[in-house]
């Protein structure tokens, strides 16, 4: 029974803001950490690429 289980995919992670983790297994507590430090990399990324592109902007209108 347990082969039949590992042939399934997996399902997807999702985290929420202040969910309680007491269910969870540390190694699940560990893939989420990963996958939300994930997210942070690309908020940040795409927050970078916004701010250059006002400034760029505001710096074009200024002219």
């Amino acid at each position: 029974m347990a082969a039949e289980d590992d042939d399934r995919p997996r399902k997807k992670i999702t985290h929420e803001i202040g969910q309680d983790l007491y269910l969870l297994s540390a190694e699940d507590i560990e893939e989420r950490i990963a996958m939300l430090a994930a997210e942070i990399e690309r908020l940040k990324t795409d927050m970078a690429k916004k701010r250059a592109s006002k400034d760029a902007a505001s710096a074009f209108f200024k002219s």
